[in-house]
């Protein structure tokens, strides 16, 4: 499965948003975004199912897919190009749910994670975090630059740098070997999300 281009998943927070979830998802687009995924996992999933059809809709209009952490029949219901799962997610289930088409990624902390999403069919895992973050306390200490090229030149699948990422620093992800970055506070919180969705994909350094 071919990763979106350019290499930079944004990840919702709605209580993070300055405006809302909607408004900083088209800017987020019209920046460059052209991958999303909808997070809000304490929302009823009636309600998950109706914003994420919206930012399928929104994501469309600029050529952008737009993917849901966890529920697969949101993105069932959705037509959303795929599914962000967990560390314990099945990656084998949600492929079988949703298809070989689908976008399927897996959240991983450490070595044992990153197998397990290899042997599972995963198209991508989350590694996280690569450096300090305010937006997901409590996952241990920041694994830093040495660490992430460690794992991603062990890892099969392609491997995004999670945690902490900003313009400045995102061109050192790719540099020891992420296949891109994914972000969450540092567009979600951003006074002009627009804006900062350019500067990170121009830190990327990719044409």
């Amino acid at each position: 499965m071919k990763l979106p281009h350019p290499p930079l998943l944004v990840i919702t927070d709605r209580r993070a948003a300055r405006r809302p979830l909607e408004e900083v998802a088209a800017a987020a687009f019209a920046g460059g975004c052209r991958w999303m995924s909808l997070r809000e996992k304490d929302i009823a999933h009636d309600e998950r199912v109706a914003l994420l059809r919206k930012l399928v809709v929104l994501g469309k209009e600029h050529g952008a897919r737009v993917t849901v952490h966890e529920d697969i029949a949101a993105a069932q219901a959705t037509g959303a190009a795929g599914v962000h799962l967990p560390s314990g997610g099945s990656p084998m289930a949600a492929r079988a749910a949703l298809g070989d088409g689908a976008l399927i990624g897996l959240s991983a902390h450490d070595y044992d994670e990153i197998v397990r999403a290899e042997t599972e069919g995963a198209d991508y895992v989350t590694l996280s975090p690569v450096f300090e973050t305010a937006s997901k306390p409590g996952y241990g200490p920041a694994l830093g630059l040495d660490e992430l090229a460690d794992l991603a030149a062990k890892s099969v699948v392609p491997v995004l740098a999670l945690g902490g990422i900003d313009a400045r620093t995102a061109a050192a992800c790719l540099a020891a070997g992420a296949a891109g970055i994914a972000v969450m506070g540092a567009v979600m919180g951003a006074a002009d999300p627009r804006a900062t969705t350019s500067a990170l994909i121009a830190g990327l350094g990719l044409s």
